[in-house]
């Protein structure tokens, strides 16, 4: 693996008495693509707020870039420009078109100039195919749209990390495509990129490793052949048929249930 671009170390986040991250260690190489898959409340979306300091963590450590972002002294906003985050929901500014939202940024974090800004804001909105759609206001866009819109605007900030989190889970399933391509022609461009998502073709096609979490623990990571394809563990096994085929996980509720009343 190249050199680690993200570094988490014996990383613990609990909430009260709910303790999410139980001592997680991963590293993430430059231009690597890692895909982050688990049930829910498996602490993925946690880890992921934690890389960028959305969520501070319980105990650990964390680099970015070499820069430990944990370290109570740290100028975490120079190091959050580095790193673009994507979230299920697009929090574009509805009152803004497409340009002012990328722009905004831009001009008030960077403080580059206007023209500067906009020229950015253009080659971005081409890098995810919506040229066209500079001058359209959110609320006039589909939601594949925004979410490329959203991708774009954490482009137009120059990182050198992009964290996803499930970033088409509130997509209707025909819009999930082009925001995958994207995120596919970011891979090809050497991104380094850490994906939290229940989409497994991309997983399979995209990701050079697959993390699979479960009870705020690494379970298994891999490459996504051995993950998704030859899981080690059983409760990996057990989540990605449940993923994969969720008819034949009901049916088999189904007997469980139907087992346990006949014992009863």
């Amino acid at each position: 693996m190249s050199r680690p671009e993200i570094r988490v170390q014996d990383l613990h986040k609990s909430f009260g008495d709910n303790h999410v991250l139980r001592g997680i260690d991963l590293e993430i190489g430059q231009g690597e693509v890692v895909c982050v898959i688990g049930p829910s409340g498996s602490g993925k979306s946690t880890l992921l707020r934690c890389v960028n300091l959305l969520e501070e963590p319980t105990k650990g450590q964390v680099f970015v870039g070499g820069t430990e972002i944990t370290d109570p002294d740290v100028d975490i906003d120079a190091v959050r420009r580095r790193i673009g985050m994507v979230f299920q929901q697009f929090n574009l500014f509805p009152h803004l078109n497409v340009t002012e939202n990328l722009t905004l940024p831009q001009r008030r974090v960077l403080r580059r100039d206007k023209a500067e800004a906009a020229k950015i804001a253009a080659e971005n909105l081409a890098r995810v195919g919506l040229s066209e759609k500079a001058d359209a206001y959110p609320s006039s866009l589909s939601g594949g749209q925004q979410q490329r819109v959203a991708i774009a605007r954490a482009l137009a900030m120059g990182p050198e990390v992009m964290l996803f989190d499930e970033p088409t889970s509130a997509l209707d399933p025909e819009l999930v495509g082009d925001v995958l391509a994207v995120m596919r022609r970011l891979a090809t461009e050497g991104m380094t990129m850490m994906v939290v998502t229940h989409e497994m073709t991309f997983a399979r096609e995209v990701a050079d490793r697959v993390v699979f979490m479960d009870g705020g623990v690494i379970v298994e990571e891999g490459s996504p052949d051995q993950v998704i394809g030859s899981p080690r563990h059983e409760r990996t096994r057990h989540f990605l048929s449940r993923l994969l085929d969720p008819a034949m996980a009901e049916v088999e509720e189904e007997t469980s249930d139907q087992v346990g009343k006949s014992e009863s």
